[in-house]
């Protein structure tokens, strides 16, 4: 039985460009061709066999390549987040670190523009960001590191989020929570958390907020 995986194929149109898709006026690799023509000797029989099996593949789970699947690390992985807006709120980025320390490797980096924010809101939005980062590594246990010792104490439940535009992030941090064995929101000293702090100015640096003439720019 030929078994084709269809790849990051994202609309029917891309799907098209591909050498996998087949049809009369598109070649396909020499060896399925042969193949193809074994099992289906009639053209239409082709044709309805590929189109079927593209049909289920686009209506299934996306298959990531391997490449793209990060590994199952279990253990207990790292993860420092920061967020800052310049004017606050202003220009406003997230950076995300994710390290595991048994093995002395960081496993991601992420940093992102998030448009106009204030601190707070960037703070939640860097952890939320690394949370989904962490969670497809699957560790035994995530501590979470930040620097905003009022976020970790409102995640701990020290502190009531009083800001209601506030608590849809708390929500949201509290869901992704229950996908870890084990995890734990631990406040560090700024100092401690220079990488993630780095990422942030690196992003706000790549893409400045625009200047305008006349404006005491």
């Amino acid at each position: 039985m030929l078994i084709v995986w269809l790849l990051k194929v994202e609309s029917v149109a891309a799907l098209k460009s591909s050498f996998l898709y087949y049809s009369p006026v598109t070649r396909i690799p020499a060896a399925l061709e042969r193949r193809l023509l074994k099992l289906f000797p009639r053209v239409r029989e082709r044709e309805q066999f590929v189109a079927d099996l593209i049909t289920r593949e686009l209506n299934g789970p996306l298959k990531l390549p391997l490449e793209d699947q990060p590994q199952s690390v279990g253990g207990t992985l790292h993860l420092f987040t920061d967020g800052g807006s310049r004017g606050n709120p202003g220009q406003a980025a997230i950076g995300c670190i994710l390290e595991d320390p048994a093995r002395g490797v960081t496993l991601r980096e992420h940093m992102e523009r998030i448009g106009i924010e204030t601190n707070n809101v960037a703070e939640y939005r860097a952890l939320i960001e690394g949370l989904k980062i962490a969670k497809r590594y699957q560790p035994n246990r995530l501590i979470c590191h930040l620097d905003s010792e009022l976020i970790v104490r409102q995640l701990n439940g020290e502190y009531q989020v009083r800001m209601a535009h506030l608590k849809a992030f708390v929500e949201e941090i509290q869901a992704l929570a229950h996908s870890f064995r084990s995890i734990t929101f631990k406040h560090i000293p700024r100092s401690d958390n220079f990488r993630a702090d780095a990422l942030v100015n690196k992003a706000l640096d790549e893409h400045p907020a625009p200047k305008y003439k006349g404006l005491g720019n």
